[in-house]
């Protein structure tokens, strides 16, 4: 029997829900799905610079498994780059350290429900405004 996956740690939740190729209607464009790791691994690597080590010891996984995660990322992301597929980012084996919320009007990142400042986009801001992601 194998070893049951451990959980990944991933600082904030992605701004956006996917990508979509330009030129290619929506109505034919094929989907590929990145997990929340996945993007995690991408972006501590390529946008934050950080090496593979250091990046896996953020996410608390060890440097191979790791290095397996960014790999499955980047081939999913080269697939939607030729092929011309969107890239869904949905679900995974994750966790975050705090809560994290987004307003359901302005669909603004917020951690934690007391940090949400209401914007011109959100006039009658309450509790029921925020899902937790």
């Amino acid at each position: 029997m194998p070893r049951p996956k451990k959980s990944r740690k991933v600082t904030e939740p992605p701004r956006m829900k996917g990508f979509k190729p330009f030129g290619i209607p929506a109505c034919e464009l094929k989907m590929l799905e990145i997990s929340i790791e996945e993007y995690e691994s991408l972006k501590l690597v390529n946008y934050d610079g950080l090496s593979q080590e250091e990046s896996a010891i953020k996410m608390d996984v060890s440097r191979p498994t790791f290095t397996r995660i960014y790999n499955k990322a980047l081939k999913i992301i080269a697939k939607g780059f030729v092929e011309g597929k969107g890239i869904e980012i949905v679900g995974g084996d994750y966790h975050f350290d705090d809560d994290w919320f987004r307003c359901k009007r302005c669909f603004k990142l917020i951690q934690g429900k007391d940090n949400h400042i209401p914007c011109r986009n959100c006039p009658a801001f309450g509790d029921q405004e925020l899902t937790l992601i």
